[in-house]
């Protein structure tokens, strides 16, 4: 077994220097995603490890080939980070890394650096201590996922062969919960569009035009509540084609999963969950298609009839939804609505993501299932799904024909996303033990496959 002895102290001074680089790749400037990229690209240096162009922000890729006859994983994962939003609402300085108690907190530092620095440890300790790793290793860090990855699949179909494999492991993607080990056997597909109402040429004053034209902002909420009844259903027609009735045996093994509904709420600060009739929390949140409005943009506070409205709309598909399809149902039932003095247009985001899965017979899972089981022992391992997409994934199916496989140490109630985004440190402990025997395991099961 592998030695991880530098510390908590030695490994949080060294994520620091990560976190410190502001690469968020919405806004910021070439030269910081490439400080980022290259701070990847000198831990991975024993990999022969290189920063390469795309169309937009830079990726890493390396490979560690030291296994004569040994199958191939390609480790994945992203450098980007969100942006922060407003900065009053963060404790600390959000490219700081900041501990409090038992946790760092900093933007990126759980989605997804804290995560990809757990692998770079693994690797080092390999290196150093054992010479070369179980298997061959490839390895691959983008800069745009938390944009859509738009320019991963033109780099995958130029670097088809460099990065074949057998399997894909990815840093990204969170477990479900803190106090039990999990994997998650599938993320949710994304389409998302902007709505735009238009009315008069510009901004009117209520007083002076009030009740003579179309207020856009009016149009606009009641195009938004006719996508769901009543109960939280989705109406528009063809939006659940294709998605498949949860099999019994699922929902038996969702029920039996330890979860506090007011819990659950009182974490969230809700009174009462919401979503689709007929089903539980985690059956909405893992099993079925949701679509929810983003942001609405219109007037502010003062007194004018608004010349636009615009909204923001994202659905999260499921295995069996066609994205191309969920598009088109929502785009013309929007657009069918009747409207009076105003023009409503809809543009689809870029990026249309399918859903993914891997079956929990994978011999990655069940690689996976030993690693957590050797580093939580006596405790049942959890099969999730990330109700986030992720497009890397689909996009390693269509060009390299591999499946991924999901072992993240970030959780999921870290603020991923949100002001005060934290880690606890003790994952990096276990991450850095897990990947060890995962990497081993695989080097076992993946002869054959």
């Amino acid at each position: 077994m592998l030695s991880f002895s530098d510390g908590d102290e030695a490994y949080l001074a060294e994520l620091a220097e990560y976190v410190a680089i502001p690469s968020v790749s919405r806004d910021a400037d070439p030269a910081t995603m490439r400080r980022a990229a290259t701070w990847l690209a000198d831990q991975l240096g024993f990999a022969k490890a290189r920063v390469e162009a795309t169309g937009g922000h830079p990726a890493v890729i390396g490979e560690w080939l030291r296994a004569p006859g040994a199958p191939t994983a390609l480790i994945y994962g992203h450098y980007d980070v969100q942006p922060t939003g407003d900065l009053s609402e963060w404790d600390s300085p959000p490219f700081q890394l900041t501990r409090v108690a038992d946790t760092v907190r900093a933007r990126g530092v759980s989605d997804d650096k804290g995560p990809v620095y757990i692998v770079l440890k693994v690797m080092k300790a390999f290196l150093a201590q054992e010479g070369v790793p179980p298997l061959n290793l490839k390895f691959l860090f983008e800069g745009e996922e938390e944009i859509g990855s738009p320019h991963l699949d033109g780099l995958l179909a130029s670097h088809a062969e460099a990065l074949s494999a057998d399997v894909v492991i990815s840093a990204d993607g969170a477990m479900w919960r803190p106090d039990e080990p999990s994997l998650s056997l599938g993320s949710k597909g994304l389409v998302s569009m902007t709505v735009t109402v238009n009315g008069a040429a510009e901004d009117l004053h209520s007083g002076r035009y009030g009740g003579t034209v179309a207020n856009p902002a009016h149009v606009l909420a009641a195009i938004l509540a006719s996508l769901h009844d009543s109960r939280g259903a989705v109406t528009v027609p063809g939006f659940y084609d294709g998605v498949p009735a949860l099999p019994a045996t699922r929902r038996r093994e969702i029920a039996a999963v330890k979860f506090d509904e007011r819990a659950y709420a009182d974490g969230l600060g809700v009174s009462e969950l919401a979503g689709e009739p007929g089903y539980s929390t985690l059956e909405r949140l893992w099993e079925r298609p949701t679509l929810e409005v983003n942001g609405f943009e219109a007037g502010g506070k003062y007194t004018v009839i608004p010349h636009l409205a615009r909204a923001h709309i994202s659905c999260r598909l499921v295995a069996g939804q066609v994205p191309t399809g969920v598009l088109a149902a929502v785009s013309g039932f929007i657009q069918a609505r009747p409207t009076m003095g105003v023009t409503v247009s809809v543009i689809p985001d870029p990026g249309l993501v399918p859903a993914y899965s891997i079956s929990v017979d994978h011999p990655a899972v069940r690689a996976a299932r030993e690693a957590l089981n050797a580093v939580y022992p006596g405790e049942a391992v959890l099969f999730a799904k990330i109700g986030g997409s992720v497009p890397a994934t689909t996009l390693f199916e269509e060009r390299l024909g591999l499946k991924t496989l999901f072992f993240s140490f970030s959780t999921s109630d870290e603020r991923l996303h949100a002001p005060n985004e934290f880690l606890r440190i003790k994952r990096l402990g276990e991450g850095m033990r897990a990947w060890e025997v995962l990497l081993r395991e695989l080097a076992m099961r993946l002869v054959g496959e």
